[in-house]
């Protein structure tokens, strides 16, 4: 993961733990929902809701410093459903008990008491910074990052494609510290971290 000021990037693991707690359908869920699968700022993820939403397509105006950016992303079918599931307000999609929307501080202590009821040691912009972490991951370039996330320049995207193109090359290029005999005993490291000896290679191949 690249290394950033902030909060916790969520795992996988971390996510998995937080369904388990917080299943689809819950208030809880939603508001996850809509942080990981938008990448969407905590301050926007409290005034989303169904008017921003045409076609299968979200369109939000965010404030990114002095400047409005317009986001423009589509509804990924785990949202969607996450959403039908859901009981939602009239203009934002997670309301308060009162059916106010949240204020950003008030989303964000409400979000952190449900990541306490789940033992997740992980905030709100966690899930946004491993949104971006997916991406890079699969293969999203630093223009592309931009775009999802709203970001100018290269600089915050650049932090996501380097940490993925590192990982990717460590997977790929490791065997290459053994030295050439060792090398062409054994056969090329696997993507799990394995690799198999060049014996049992002849087994898988006879």
């Amino acid at each position: 993961m690249p290394k950033t000021a902030g909060h916790l990037t969520w795992t996988v693991e971390m996510i998995e733990r937080y369904h388990e707690r917080h299943p689809l359908g819950t208030k809880a869920r939603l508001a996850m929902d809509l942080a990981l699968y938008t990448g969407l700022r905590r301050s926007d993820i409290c005034r989303i809701g169904p008017q921003h939403i045409s076609n299968g397509v979200m369109t939000i105006r965010a404030k990114k410093g002095g400047e409005i950016v317009e986001i423009v992303l589509p509804v990924l079918e785990p949202l969607r459903q996450s959403i039908a599931a859901s009981k939602v307000g009239n203009l934002a999609f997670v309301v308060t008990e009162y059916g106010k929307p949240f204020t950003v501080a008030g989303f964000g202590n409400w979000f952190a008491d449900r990541c306490n009821e789940a033992k997740v040691d992980g905030r709100a912009h966690g899930l946004r910074k491993a949104a971006a972490t997916f991406a890079a991951d699969n293969g999203a370039t630093t223009h592309e990052l931009n775009a999802i996330f709203g970001w100018s320049g290269l600089q915050q995207a650049e932090l996501y494609t380097r940490a993925a193109n590192r990982r990717k090359a460590a997977l790929a290029k490791t065997h290459l510290m053994m030295p050439d005999h060792m090398r062409n005993t054994n056969t090329r490291t696997h993507d799990d971290g394995t690799g198999n000896s060049a014996e049992s290679a002849k087994k898988s191949t006879a």
